[in-house]
């Protein structure tokens, strides 16, 4: 059984770990992106998502993905560059079956190359399913 309504929507942000106050920047939006996702995100974190053009430091890159949008890698390490030393990255890619599909298996061979590890996939909604992408733990080497 499925939730429907305005608790369906604010699980949406949830599932990406964002909370209020949460500083997100929003990468790659196309007419086909989920809004519902997008409303969700902004009503939990309470500020509008950051375009591809701020030069803000954040907690969440939000990056919609198609197959044919580019080289993956080049596009994590632009991603990479203005979030926190704790911060995520989500890619968000067409689910199977659906027009610009990506292979998981691109996403897992991109993430390490761009000095990324991939930590979960979700299924984020009707069309879209998530990944999260995190950088290196550089802290936690340096109380050794």
């Amino acid at each position: 059984m499925a939730a429907t309504g305005d608790s369906d929507k604010s699980d949406l942000a949830g599932k990406l770990g964002i909370e209020p106050g949460t500083i997100v920047q929003e990468l790659g939006w196309d007419s086909d992106v989920d809004d519902e996702v997008r409303s969700s995100i902004e009503e939990r974190c309470g500020e509008d998502l950051l375009d591809e053009d701020a030069q803000e430091v954040v907690d969440v890159v939000l990056l919609w993905w198609r197959d044919g949008d580019g080289d993956l890698v080049d596009t994590l390490m632009d991603a990479r560059s203005p979030i926190t030393d704790d911060g995520v990255i989500w890619v968000l890619t067409p689910k199977t079956g659906n027009d610009g599909h990506v292979e998981p298996s691109d996403i897992a061979e991109a993430a390490p190359t761009a000095g990324l590890s991939q930590t979960s996939n979700i299924s984020l909604s009707e069309g879209w399913v998530a990944t999260r992408l995190v950088p290196p733990k550089a802290s936690a080497q340096r109380r050794r």
